[in-house]
């Protein structure tokens, strides 16, 4: 199902600067998409239209059928957000902080209460919980934001920079969290990050947005292909026959550039049957960072 429905989606802002140009995607039920690109790029305009904090200035956006510019209120029960900056109270404690927001949405005291323990202790803040937040460390403040957007049980969650000042092990546990949302609750998740590598790891698609302009979007296999025409294959042997077309690289080191993954049976029967050993196959797939870079290398070329 169709969570989110972006169609040709602009903002510019008083000025004349323009943020977002003809933006058009879409987001499935339990997907992990990845929103990327540097500082500046159009993410947080992106995210703030689909949220009815800023109206377009064209285009049309929807989150579950409904537009957050004609119902933001109804977008808001359907949505969580969690920015990189969370703003709660630091006069009231962490579970008082879920509480609170908790009868912002509509839950009664007791579920409030219950809905806000059971997501502290799934985060690791049982401990804390009757701490003031002025208290927290900004890890411990970034995860008390995901309980907080988590409440209501959203349909979309919005993430902006989600492990941003987590510790390894603590970020480790977010990012499964994550996981657990898509794929057990369908919750579809919009994930806005400049780390590259981060979102290789934990999204399901991506979104590659630079200057406010959708450069491509697709998994991560769609992308490597529509950018890179071929692969480069390394093979470890003690010789490989000329007709091949191996570029010697090191010590019996060879490598070659491919189209496809199905070649590579075929080469190594071919260097076998020369009566040579083979000692590693190793296929180098474009990252996500290759990937994006090729893609703004080319438009600065333009």
């Amino acid at each position: 199902m169709e969570t989110v429905a972006i169609q040709k989606l602009s903002k510019t802002y008083p000025g004349g600067k323009e943020a977002l140009k003809q933006l058009s995607m879409s987001l499935s039920t339990g997907e992990v998409f990845g929103f990327l690109g540097p500082n500046g790029a159009g993410k947080t305009t992106t995210v703030k239209l689909l949220t009815g904090v800023l109206s377009p200035s064209g285009g049309l956006c929807e989150i579950m059928g409904v537009n957050p510019n004609i119902q933001p209120e109804k977008v808001h029960l359907l949505s969580g957000i969690v920015t990189e900056h969370a703003q709660m109270y630091d006069n009231l404690t962490g579970i008082e902080n879920l509480m609170f927001y908790a009868t912002a949405f509509g839950l009664k005291q007791k579920e409030g209460k219950q809905r806000g323990e059971s997501l502290l202790k799934e985060l690791e803040l049982t401990e804390a919980k009757d701490r003031k937040l002025a208290t927290y460390s900004t890890g411990m403040r970034q995860r008390l934001s995901l309980a907080r957007a988590l409440l209501h049980r959203p349909k979309v969650l919005f993430l902006d920079e989600p492990t941003s000042g987590l510790d390894p092990e603590s970020a480790q546990n977010v990012n499964q969290i994550i996981h657990n949302l898509a794929c057990k609750e369908g919750i579809t998740v919009f994930l806005c990050t400049h780390q590259l590598r981060y979102a290789q790891e934990i999204c399901t698609r991506y979104g590659l947005i630079d200057q406010g302009i959708l450069l491509a979007s697709g998994t991560i296999d769609e992308l490597r292909a529509r950018v890179f025409t071929s692969k480069s294959l390394r093979i470890c042997a003690s010789a490989v026959p000329d007709k091949l077309n191996f570029v010697k690289c090191g010590a019996n080191e060879f490598e070659t550039q491919i189209q496809d993954k199905k070649e590579i049976p075929d080469l190594i029967r071919k260097i076998v049957d020369a009566g040579e050993d083979i000692y590693s196959v190793n296929l180098a797939e474009p990252s996500l960072e290759d990937i994006y870079f090729a893609l703004t290398a080319g438009r600065k070329e333009e």
